[in-house]
């Protein structure tokens, strides 16, 4: 683990931002740090793509959290003579375009260049697709099920972590084996089935994944994920999946002989859309 108190006292560039998601138009902040950079994340309590600190697996760059609660209400010196407090020799600071500080969030770029003795860089709105990328318009995919865009302007497959849970009992015996699990932190795709990859104790398993009401049992929200073609006999508290590609909305069986068929039916595709997947 890093020692974060003392790599402050070498910090000479920082990136300042929510940074919930760590998408493609963050990684183009992060590209201006130099190899003394650091990532100061303005914690509003809101994130969800990458809570806490899950931040951190998506970057080499070490990062520092800063509640909002604790510096909304400072001015803008008191801001930047915070920030020169804790990186003595901090020479540049990486914003986004639209990047608003301090008290009532009433600072902004300019300010910012008029009190800060170094080097700003301000990056510009980024796009793909001629699709500006915020982390709201993410979450907004992510809610509507689409994954596949959600994950291209990500840049990775978008996960999951939860807690491994007892489930309603039947799936193995009437059905498949699946994983439960419950998942309080991270933003939930739309109900449906994906095709997705379940890694449990750093292991990577390809598998089909459900999230919403068991219409055909007993009714009751799951997220549960099948690994397909393997049995895991132990299965550690805490289980990611990275989802891949949503095959189908949740429905109604009539009988459970027609929910296994296309239970089967889905690991089926789920199988084919991973063989052409390397993460």
């Amino acid at each position: 683990m890093k020692n974060y108190s003392t790599l402050k006292s070498n910090i000479t560039s920082i990136a300042i931002g929510g940074f919930d998601g760590m998408h493609l138009a963050h990684q183009e902040l992060f590209k201006k740090l130099d190899k003394n950079g650091a990532i100061v994340v303005i914690e509003t309590g809101y994130a969800n793509l990458t809570p806490k600190v899950n931040r951190a697996t998506h970057t080499s760059y070490p990062l520092y959290y800063y509640p909002l609660e604790n510096i909304k209400h400072l001015s803008a010196k008191e801001f930047i003579s915070l920030l020169l407090q804790e990186y003595p020799k901090l020479k540049q600071i990486v914003v986004g375009f639209d990047f608003k500080f301090g008290s009532k969030a009433s600072y902004g770029i300019r300010d910012l260049k008029e009190l800060f003795n170094g080097k700003v860089i301000v990056v510009d709105e980024f796009t793909k697709d001629g699709i500006a990328i915020h982390s709201r318009v993410i979450r907004e995919y992510i809610t509507n099920g689409d994954i596949k865009k959600a994950n291209l302007f990500l840049n990775k497959a978008y996960s999951i972590s939860g807690i491994h849970i007892r489930g309603q009992g039947i799936g193995a015996k009437q059905f498949v084996a699946t994983i439960n699990i419950n998942c309080s932190d991270f933003l939930v795709p739309k109900a449906g089935i994906y095709a997705s990859f379940t890694i449990i104790d750093n292991n990577k398993y390809k598998s089909v994944t459900f999230i919403g009401h068991r219409l055909s049992t007993d009714g009751k929200y799951a997220i549960e994920t099948h690994i397909i073609n393997n049995e895991i006999k132990n299965i550690s508290p805490s289980v990611k999946i990275k989802f891949i590609e949503k095959i189908r909305d949740n429905k109604k069986f009539d009988n459970y002989s027609t929910l296994k068929k296309q239970i089967l039916d889905d690991i089926e595709k789920s199988n084919e859309i991973l063989d052409n997947i390397s993460l």
